[in-house]
């Protein structure tokens, strides 16, 4: 033991964190395992992780001193086992249980072993059976296990060991899937062993004849990064199971593979089952044929057959990386010769572009919140983005090139640039950083020899992994490598995959791309663009010639083409985008807002790509873009800003039918603003709703006051109804609106005229072939046969005398929004009386369940689907409505919070005083919101106005992406609607009807 005690100084500079503890340690340690502990302090300076490297070695000291003493005698192995358990306490708790295996440290790896000396030793050790052991026992298991963890401990040791582990993460990959592979053909002898019997033994369950099981050939295919000879430490190993009768055996084939089934699972479970020793790794075979739900082991042809006929495009991109790992290697060589050239047929096949992109999609849906930020393998700037790019690369050019048919990453980024599909420079910045994130991966899984893909959170556990890899000091500088390579990658991941496309475009005239159009076309195919030739033609006119406009356009487009194709459509969308950069390409504002904005570019793709209604808009109005800078722009303006701006037009101009235009164009614009914002989800649909109600309004009214100009000797008010009363307006809505007036210096028959004017005025003045603003005034009294504007006293007569519950019903929305404001008030005074009653009889609650139930059946179109009707339908819009407007008719006199033209507003006031319980009101809430977002979707989609959720598999995922939707989800929308629509309806016919189940409406 050493006589002098350590300073803290020195504990310290060896990279201890807990120096007390670290004392006391190396202390005990002197006791009887070494004669002076200082010697090693050289060595846990050089750990990744000096204190779990004391507490392993300690730890092995108090169970195992004998064999520690002899790898801490040597000065090299007692590094390289401070090294190898400062960066893996895993392998600790590995010779805690084995601690014989600490003497492969004694016996260093110069070179890393081949695969044929790995199959020979991993075989011939899970083979050594003991006299007495048998066939099939799990000790053979035990014996594989430790075999391969006593190499994983060697290689990992020399990985450590690498001067520069960057260089060689390659070797280290490859020589992990050997030893993978090994693994799996030792599993394999175990389990021939283990089914076999005598020729002349009798039948047991799971057993067969020995000369039978030598009969039957399996091969075993690697998939994924096994395929690819690029495994990490501890990853989950895919694989598919061929299996067939060897040549010249009778053996029937339906036997074979039940034999060759028997040996799958068996080999499996050696593998992976739990058992004394951990299990290596997860063996999945869920990428094969049907999936889980497939047959463990198919014949060759089996497989062929699947693949010509039921495959899907996502197992054809799965196939790149198809490679024989173990079993029989002459049927794996059959099985990749007859495989292989189905893999470069994917990117043709119909649907390949969204199979990939839903892939896509899914990885990202599935990384939960709180790790998006912490991925390594998944997030934004991960692994993922590179393994993705170059496939997708390969797949689009490996139909034509066979150069570039390579399995590995880094092998595949290597023959791309040969072939100059990307540039070298890219291709090796691309490289590097996927070996620098691989090797973080690494030493993250070789920490505790589990599958793992998170960057540590926490201080400690990122300064440890700086250690590990080399590639910083601290865990501050580390931070700082990585979120700059994590930007680096995604941002050549957004460009990589265009910039050939783009320089085949942009250096040659148009006239002459003969040759280079048709890998272009294909690789706009393949991200899909359904025109690819014509969007060559737009993206050679956008980046053609030496202006500056171009130079611009040719470093966007790159980006700009991905961003086009995840739009539900893309080639619309860069038609339309080349149209706006033909009318703002020489402004000055818009080419540095498409350079140096944030985000401006990618939400012109996203609105350009989604919407023909936007587009239109935007080719009318194209300074529009504007707004896209500056998520703020694209708010709803305030009723006084709308105001002060119609005021000012109103002044400019001295007739109506000069300022009519110039109010129409505003209102264009406005809802221009608001269709955008609407489809990057700026506003909710409570807000849309009310925005285009006070858009409409403003228009309406001023118009109304370049009419009338000043007093006409009448006053003269617009009463908003519907959902224009309710604030609810969607894109496409009808304006319904009723008229009134009341003479002041004008005679009654006088002042009818001038009303009727005013109205016939407001219809032409108001007409808008782009954008149509229809004023619906069949909620009038005595609908179409009633007169177009009443004075007010008609109207107190009217609803005095005539009323129907019906026109009740319908007050209940009507607001003032246009005209004299003291007759609005007092219309609405009116309008209380009737909409409002005190009492509401059963008579009337029977008529309105009557006029509900004729509705369904009268005013559903003949032949739609009630089950998909937005506004009529089942659970829509109108069962909320009409539910919520009889809870305001039957309470409201004594409820002043019933008293609003809002739906959403009422219903949640019924809910705030009992009338409707928590549950039933957020159902029908969730029902009218979705109805509502659907219709309005439906015409941003479009351009035309439609209330039947589309069918149609294309329109549907055009509505569902603007809805925010992830790409292919047009089924999910449609799940999501019914279900919504199913529950309201199921509420509606309880509170509306007074019972649980009522036969539903037909059409007939």
């Amino acid at each position: 033991m050493t006589s002098t005690p350590y300073s803290l100084t020195e504990l310290a500079r060896a990279g201890f964190s807990d120096l007390t503890s670290a004392a006391a340690d190396l202390a005990e340690l002197e006791h009887g395992v070494v004669a002076d502990a200082r010697e090693l302090l050289p060595a846990f300076a050089r750990a990744a992780d000096p204190d779990t490297a004391l507490g392993c070695i300690l730890a092995l000291g108090r169970q195992a001193d004998g064999e520690l003493r002899r790898v801490l005698s040597r000065v090299d192995a007692a590094e390289r086992l401070i090294r190898l358990v400062g960066a893996s306490p895993g392998f600790g708790e590995f010779f805690l249980r084995h601690p014989r295996e600490l003497d492969v440290l004694r016996h260093p790896l110069s070179v890393l072993p081949a695969a044929d000396t790995l199959r020979r030793d991993l075989t011939a050790a899970a083979l050594d059976a003991a006299p007495n052991e048998a066939p099939g026992d799990e000790r053979g298991w035990r014996r594989l296990r430790v075999r391969y963890r006593a190499w994983l401990a060697r290689v990992a040791s020399f990985d450590l060991e690498q001067e520069d582990p960057v260089a060689g993460l390659d070797g280290v990959a490859a020589c992990l899937s050997d030893l993978a592979s090994a693994a799996l053909d030792a599993a394999l002898e175990l389990a021939r062993g283990a089914v076999s019997r005598a020729d002349d033994a009798p039948a047991a369950p799971g057993s067969y004849p020995r000369t039978q099981v030598a009969d039957v050939e399996l091969a075993v295919i690697g998939m994924g990064k096994a395929g690819a000879r690029e495994l990490n430490y501890v990853s989950d190993v895919d694989v598919i199971f061929v299996g067939g009768v060897r040549e010249g055996s009778d053996l029937e084939p339906s036997r074979a593979i039940d034999i060759a089934t028997r040996l799958a699972m068996l080999m499996t479970r050696a593998i992976g089952q739990s058992a004394l020793e951990p299990p290596l790794w997860e063996v999945d075979a869920n990428l094969r044929p049907e999936g889980k739900d497939g047959a463990l082991v198919r014949s060759l042809e089996s497989h062929l057959a699947y693949y010509e006929r039921w495959a899907k495009s996502w197992e054809f991109q799965a196939l790149l990386k198809a490679n024989p790992l173990a079993g029989d290697a002459e049927l794996g060589r059959r099985y990749i010769e007859a495989i292989w050239p189905k893999v470069w047929t994917g990117a043709s096949r119909e649907g390949f572009v969204e199979s990939v992109q839903r892939m896509r999609e899914r990885v990202t849906q599935n990384i939960p919140s709180d790790e998006v930020d912490v991925q390594i393998k998944l997030g934004p700037g991960g692994l993922r983005d590179i393994e993705f790019t170059v496939q997708l690369l390969e797949l689009v050019h490996g139909q034509t090139d066979t150069a570039v048919r390579e399995r590995g990453t880094l092998p595949a980024l290597e023959a791309l640039a040969a072939q100059s599909y990307i540039g070298r420079a890219e291709a090796a910045e691309f490289s590097h950083d996927y070996r620098v994130l691989r090797l973080m991966e690494h030493r993250l899984q070789l920490k505790n020899l589990s599958r793992t893909h998170l960057m540590p959170r926490d201080e400690a556990g990122r300064r440890t992994l700086a250690r590990a890899t080399g590639l910083a000091t601290g865990a501050g500088s580390l931070t700082t490598l990585w979120q700059d390579l994590k930007h680096r990658v995604r941002g050549l991941h957004e460009r990589l995959f265009y910039r050939p496309l783009l320089s085949a475009v942009a250096s040659m005239p148009f006239e002459g791309m003969a040759l280079t159009s048709a890998q272009a076309e294909a690789r706009l195919a393949a991200i899909g663009f359904t025109d690819p030739h014509g969007a060559l033609a737009h993206i050679a006119a956008l980046t053609g010639g030496v202006s500056r406009r171009a130079s611009i356009q040719r470093h966007l487009i790159p980006v700009m083409l991905q961003w086009f194709a995840d739009g539900a459509d893309p080639d619309y969308g860069l038609l339309v985008f080349r149209r706006l950069s033909d009318s703002l390409g020489s402004s000055h504002w818009y080419l540095r807002m498409l350079r140096d904005s944030s985000g401006a570019a990618q939400r012109l793709t996203r609105v350009l790509s989604s919407s023909r209604y936007v587009g239109e808009l935007l080719e009318r109005i194209p300074e529009s873009v504007a707004w896209l800078e500056d998520e703020v722009d694209l708010r709803p303006r305030s009723t006084d800003a709308l105001r002060d701006e119609t005021a000012a037009i109103i002044a400019r101009h001295d007739s109506r039918d000069a300022a009519a235009p110039v109010l129409r164009a505003m209102r264009r614009r406005e809802v221009l603003r608001l269709a955008i914002a609407a489809i990057l989800d700026v506003i909710t649909v409570a807000e849309l709703g009310r925005a285009l109600r006070d858009v409409t309004a403003a228009t309406i009214s001023a118009i109304l006051e370049v009419i009338r100009g000043g007093d006409d000797g009448i006053e003269f008010a617009t009463i908003a109804m519907g959902r224009f009363g309710g604030g609810e307006l969607g894109f496409g809505s009808d304006a319904d609106v009723i008229h009134v007036f009341r003479a002041t210096t004008l005679d009654s028959e006088a002042a009818q005229n001038r009303a009727k004017h005013i109205v016939a005025e407001l219809n032409r003045l108001t007409v808008d072939p782009t954008l149509p603003l229809d004023l619906d005034i069949d909620l009038r009294p005595e609908g179409k046969n009633g007169p177009v504007a009443r004075s007010l006293d008609s109207y107190r007569a009217y609803y005095a005398r005539w009323s129907l519950t019906w026109e009740a019903q319908a007050l209940l929305r009507a607001h003032a929004i246009a005209g004299d404001v003291a007759l609005g008030h007092d219309f609405h005074l009116l309008a209380d009386e009737t909409r409002y009653p005190v009492e509401l009889s059963e008579n009337a609650v029977r008529e309105i369940r009557r006029i509900k139930a004729r509705v369904e059946n009268e005013r559903l179109p003949l032949g739609a689907d009630p089950t998909r009707h937005l506004k009529l339908g089942r659970g829509s819009l109108s069962d909320v409505e009409w539910l919520v407007q009889l809870l305001q008719l039957q309470h409201a006199a004594e409820l002043p919070s019933l008293r609003t033209t809002s739906t959403l507003n009422a219903l949640a006031a019924a809910q705030a005083a009992d009338l409707i319980d928590v549950a039933d009101a957020e159902t029908l809430r969730a029902a009218w919101i979705i109805a509502s977002r659907a219709r309005s979707a439906m015409t941003l989609w479009t351009n035309r106005t439609a209330d039947v959720l589309p069918s149609d598999r294309v329109q549907l995922e055009g509505v569902a992406r603007i809805l925010a939707y992830p790409p292919g989800s047009s089924s999910q929308l449609e799940q999501d609607y019914l279900s919504a629509t199913r529950r309201a309806r199921v509420v509606f016919e309880r509170l509306f009807y007074g019972e649980p189940q009522r036969t539903t409406p037909t059409t007939g």
